[in-house]
């Protein structure tokens, strides 16, 4: 049994995972309304709340269990939030002698797939798309994987929130946006897809084209035509993220991610193997996850571990 502990961001989260990938429990702490007002993460503002949090939400998952190990994320993030899941994780595995699992977030992602029910099995091509995150990458074995592609510029979960902000709508931006959307025409507006060279993305070009376009229309018009204008934003987006999976030639392909919750996106990929939603956003059962396929450190050896803000 792993103890699973995600603190990357602004999600304070511990779960439970069996060694064939069975979640025994999940808690998430979500700090949405707190960052909402300000239309977006505040890292000193996250931090402080996972101190407050990281206790009942251990306590919470762990109950009266029995655990084998601890695993907890320790890169990449914000490095104030990471500290408060790598301390925590630290202690309680040194006050039990057990060993602990330093686990890279993104590789977690991927590790989403392979709990049950799900449990895909490798060779696939994986799009990642979150908040921090947009990449493509070559998965051939559950221990890690191939970088095909990454974001030049904004992440696509990072358009998303900025687009939202841009059209005055609420926090978290994607599931705003998404909403929206469903009220809109996606082929109103003619919003442009970059096109990079490789598999690489880009979203800066096509964030800016949605601020012009806000700046151009008198604000009786921008009201009327928000939900369009939200349609064709996200099409666009999306339309990237599918274009470039299907550039990769890949026969099976998986989504992961907090932009795999989006609607058009999994309705884009109907073949496609798609995180379940609960776990497509922060969560620690993704980090237990991919603890089984990673190399332990032994008692006491991972005092020293620190965390750090890059992949």
């Amino acid at each position: 049994m792993i103890l699973g502990i995600e603190t990357s961001c602004d999600e304070t989260a511990a779960a439970l995972v069996t060694a064939d990938g069975e979640i025994v429990t999940t808690v998430v702490a979500s700090q949405d309304e707190l960052h909402a007002r300000f239309g977006g993460v505040v890292p000193e503002v996250a931090s402080r709340r996972h101190l407050e949090l990281i206790v009942p939400v251990i306590e919470e998952a762990l109950g009266e269990a029995e655990i084998d190990a601890v695993a907890v994320t320790s890169h990449p993030g914000l490095i104030g939030a990471l500290l408060v899941g790598v301390s925590a994780a630290k202690a309680l595995a040194w006050a039990r002698r057990l060993p602990l699992v330093p686990v890279n977030h993104l590789h977690g992602h991927v590790a989403s797939l392979y709990l049950r029910p799900l449990d895909l099995e490798p060779p696939f091509t994986c799009l990642l798309a979150s908040g921090g995150h947009t990449m493509l990458v070559d998965v051939q074995e559950r221990g890690g994987f191939r970088v095909l592609g990454t974001t030049l510029d904004d992440a696509a979960g990072e358009a998303f929130d900025k687009g939202a902000r841009l059209l005055g709508l609420g926090y978290p931006g994607g599931k705003e946006i998404d909403a929206l959307a469903k009220q809109g025409d996606p082929a109103a507006y003619d919003f442009p897809v970059a096109r990079v060279p490789g598999l690489d993305f880009s979203f800066s070009g096509l964030k800016t084209a949605l601020l012009y376009k806000v700046r151009d229309l008198p604000a009786a018009e921008l009201e009327a035509r928000k939900a369009d204008l939200a349609a064709s934003y996200q099409h666009a987006i999306v339309r990237a993220l599918v274009e470039r999976i299907e550039a990769t030639g890949a026969e099976r392909v998986a989504v992961v991610g907090g932009v795999a919750a989006n609607s058009e996106l999994r309705a884009a990929l109907p073949g496609a193997a798609l995180a379940p939603l609960p776990l497509c956003t922060d969560n620690a059962a993704m980090i237990a996850s991919a603890a089984r396929y990673a190399e332990p450190v032994p008692y006491p050896d991972y005092l020293s571990l620190d965390a750090r803000p890059t992949a």
